[in-house]
């Protein structure tokens, strides 16, 4: 098996100021692109319609913003299972959608496009303080996460400074979170359930990785009570190094393919996960052996000096 000797401790601050520099970009996108919540969220409406064909999505667009005289977003899908077009007509802001207005939308979609037949699959209204509410409650749920893995990590990992530990694994999870978020800003992908879904997937993914860095700097420890702290570092992520990259590559490997196949079927919802997904686990093979440990190994340094 192949050995590496990388000085991931000496480089701890190259790692810092390349995680700050991609989270400062990512902030100056934030402040270019805004955030886009989606109606799960931010409230509106929704409605879907199943067509006997191929329709044009921003034919689709225009003709529905004529005839409500609101802003609207189309998407357009097929279903692998029975070969159906759909098309999702969405609609920000505080305003449900009345039924005259559907009514309105589906007498223009039947002159202006003939040649098929639309049907109305789904309708639904989101109010606005409900979709506030609903994301709230997600963020406490991230939030007690968060709090029950430091605790857990910390008493895990108690022989080895369990509250470092625990710390510096969080700081790792959060800048985990942070890439995933950019990447929906960057790409223009509204914020919904499939964005808490993708960051609960990277919390889990990362933390494992992070772990298992964790374990093997103990075991070291346990081997070499009178090394220095860098070496057991170093020692334990180049141990684990070959593991954590070639983990990461199959993994991103297989959601490129799943990226493609979904583009490939217009599967949006599968491609809205599978993108930020390929970013999370980019991000948390980096943040497990360039951020979490080295944070670790920095903050023992300062505790022996203080000792």
């Amino acid at each position: 098996m192949r050995t590496f000797n990388i000085d991931f401790f000496g480089k701890r601050k190259l790692f810092l100021i390349i995680s700050l520099a991609i989270i400062v970009v990512g902030l100056i996108f934030n402040v270019i692109f805004g955030t886009k919540l989606d109606v799960q969220f931010a409230g509106g409406a929704v409605i879907k319609y199943s067509v006997d064909g191929e329709v044009d999505q921003n034919d689709m667009q225009a003709l529905i913003k004529k005839t409500t005289g609101r802003d609207c977003s189309v998407a357009t899908n097929q279903l692998i299972a029975t070969g159906e077009n759909q098309i999702t007509v969405t609609f920000a802001g505080n305003k449900a959608l009345t039924l005259e207005e559907q009514t309105a939308i589906a007498d223009t979609l039947t002159v202006e496009v003939p040649e098929r037949t639309f049907e109305v699959v789904e309708s639904s209204s989101v109010d606005p303080a409900m979709g506030s509410k609903f994301f709230a409650k997600c963020l406490v749920c991230f939030a007690i996460t968060v709090v029950f893995l430091m605790v857990y990590i910390a008493f895990r990992f108690k022989k080895i400074g369990g509250l470092a530990a625990g710390a510096t694994a969080i700081a790792a999870l959060v800048h985990d979170v942070l890439m995933v978020y950019f990447a929906f800003v960057i790409f223009g992908m509204n914020i919904n359930d499939i964005f808490i879904a993708v960051i609960l997937t990277i919390v889990g993914y990362s933390l494992n990785d992070t772990i298992v860095i964790y374990d093997r700097i103990r075991e070291n420890e346990r081997l070499m009570p009178k090394a220095e702290i860098s070496e057991i570092i170093n020692k334990s992520l180049n141990q684990t190094f070959g593991r954590s990259v070639w983990t990461s590559v199959t993994t991103f490997l297989a959601l490129l393919v799943v990226f493609v196949v979904a583009t490939i079927y217009g599967l949006t919802t599968v491609q809205t996960f599978a993108l930020p997904m390929m970013f999370g686990v980019i991000s948390g093979c980096y943040s497990s052996l360039c951020i979490a440990a080295p944070l670790y190994g920095m903050w023992q340094v300062k505790k022996a000096k203080k000792a």
